[in-house]
């Protein structure tokens, strides 16, 4: 089997390479410019030598069809695009172009060759917006609170199409949040793990974040990349939601954190409203229920588990990713 991963770079994207090398794969890996590109993840992982990478540009048809026809792969895993759901704010034209059109462009592609490729979309949980207490499921209406789940939703909503219409095997996997030690230090928990970790080795400086009050469900991204091998090995293709089904405060992630060094994070952290967003989710959490029964997948690893790993990979950066 062969599997071609849009993003390979990301901390997912490095993630999944490693599963599908285990399971005997032929992994390709793009980027927009793979020459230039340094591939980190995969070498952090100990397996870019393992993967042949090309560069893609996902906005470009004639680029993804290049890509395309050169790999022929048997899998397709879309995990490119903008991943910041703050910078989306900023960048909305972008949000939109290396998601949606993107997704639109790989779909068509995979249409136009009329080749027996399964197709793998990431989805987000922020598509669902603020539900309050309830946890989503693959039914739970979309109310998109960002340039960033705007973009999501209509990937979403096309690879439906594609599928209906065209009989592509095509399926979402709608992620909720996914932490490890392999996320960039623009996001918040990776920003906490490293923050906790100066302060305990005598930093003088505050963390600044921003509404501890949100809450997330929190997973481990090497136990959802599996859910994303499972999704494509099904008969026929269907959408997921991947979540542990258990929500929890940015506050409790801190506390979780600063416990891990033996510190009071009240001591250490302040909040700052240039940090807020202009439209917040005040509450994500979701339902996997049909994952288990359909996929066979259960997150094992909870917040905070997430929270105490990504801590020690920061004090010992030799542990095992």
């Amino acid at each position: 089997m062969k599997a071609l991963i849009c993003g390979i770079g990301g901390q997912d994207g490095a993630y999944l390479a490693r599963h599908l090398l285990d399971k005997g794969y032929e992994v390709w890996g793009t980027s927009r410019d793979a020459q230039l590109a340094t591939f980190d993840n995969l070498r952090r992982l100990g397996i870019r030598e393992r993967v042949t990478t090309l560069s893609m540009a996902t906005n470009d048809f004639r680029s993804v069809l290049q890509a395309l026809t050169k790999s022929q792969p048997d899998e397709v895993y879309n995990l490119a695009g903008q991943t910041s759901v703050g910078l989306s704010f900023e960048q909305p034209t972008e949000a939109l172009e290396s998601i949606a059109t993107a997704t639109l462009n790989l779909l068509e592609v995979i249409r136009f060759l009329r080749a027996p490729i399964r197709f793998y979309q990431a989805g987000s949980s922020e598509c669902f917006g603020d539900v309050g207490e309830i946890a989503a499921t693959e039914t739970t209406h979309f109310e998109p609170r960002s340039p960033y789940a705007v973009a999501k939703s209509t990937a979403h909503w096309l690879v439906v199409n594609y599928r209906d219409a065209y009989g592509l095997y095509a399926c979402n996997g709608i992620l909720f949040n996914h932490e490890s030690a392999l996320r960039p230090s623009r996001f918040v928990t990776r920003k906490i793990a490293q923050g906790a970790v100066r302060i305990a080795r005598r930093a003088t400086e505050k963390l600044v974040l921003g509404d501890l009050g949100i809450r997330r469900d929190w997973g481990w991204s090497p136990e959802y990349v599996d859910a994303m091998w499972r999704m494509l090995q099904l008969d026929k293709p269907q959408d997921f939601v991947i979540a542990t089904g258990v929500s929890s405060s940015l506050q409790e992630f801190v506390a979780a954190a600063f416990a891990e060094v033996g510190l009071d994070w009240q001591a250490h952290v302040v909040q700052d409203a240039q940090f807020f967003r202009p439209t917040e989710i005040r509450h994500s959490r979701g339902d996997a229920s049909k994952a288990h029964a359909h996929l066979g997948w259960k997150a094992t690893m909870n917040m905070h588990d997430v929270a105490r790993a990504m801590v020690r990979h920061e004090l010992d950066p030799t542990l095992p990713l």
